[in-house]
């Protein structure tokens, strides 16, 4: 990757976060009904049973309130934490809601508490909060790389799961500059399209 697309990336971060971050309460509250409609016509029938999500930073689309219908009960859902041995990766960790979080590094919530980790490979699905994307799964986001280097490692397993883009419909990009390191994704689900 040359610089200058180097640059188009942060630009395009600054410009889609800020874009993000200027939808109204009412407005998010909507899109996060219509999320949770899609997320449940995508993922289809088949239960999933470990879910990893996201603590909410920085004005991206929450998924929780998708996975508090009722088919989604009875899932474990699991929380991103820095992983401390393998810098610049996530490990995802059981998160019980009743359990306060502490802020890592970044402001992000994770659990305090670190509670059975699941091996990544054998989540079923992985709900990715993204900065921008494109039609054909490439995404683009935050720029630390915890993501990417994170779903790298998953490229070299015989099962993986299931990768979902979260984002709301105006994160949406022709076209997302592409960056050696860049994993497709299987699906995008926003409050408009799936």
């Amino acid at each position: 990757m040359n610089p200058s697309e180097q640059v188009d990336r942060k630009q395009l971060r600054r410009e889609l976060r800020a874009r993000r971050r200027a939808l109204g309460a009412g407005e998010r509250r909507l899109a996060e009904r219509r999320f949770a409609r899609n997320l449940r016509r995508e993922l289809g029938p088949r239960r999933a049973r470990h879910v990893a999500v996201y603590h909410v930073a920085d004005g991206e689309l929450s998924p929780l309130p998708g996975l508090a219908q009722r088919r989604f009960q009875g899932t474990r859902l699991y929380l991103p934490v820095l992983d401390p041995v393998y810098r610049g990766r996530l490990r995802f960790h059981l998160w019980r809601r009743e359990k306060r979080l502490r802020a890592n590094r970044f402001g992000i919530g994770e659990p305090r508490r670190l509670e059975r980790a699941r091996a990544d490979w054998a989540l079923d699905v992985l709900l990715i909060p993204l900065v921008g994307f494109d039609d054909r799964g490439h995404r683009l986001g935050m720029g630390g790389g915890f993501y990417d280097r994170t779903l790298a490692n998953f490229a070299r397993r015989p099962r993986r799961p299931r990768l979902v883009g979260v984002a709301f419909e105006c994160q949406r990009l022709s076209r997302v500059p592409e960056a050696p390191w860049d994993q497709p994704l299987d699906l995008i689900v926003t409050d408009s399209r799936n």
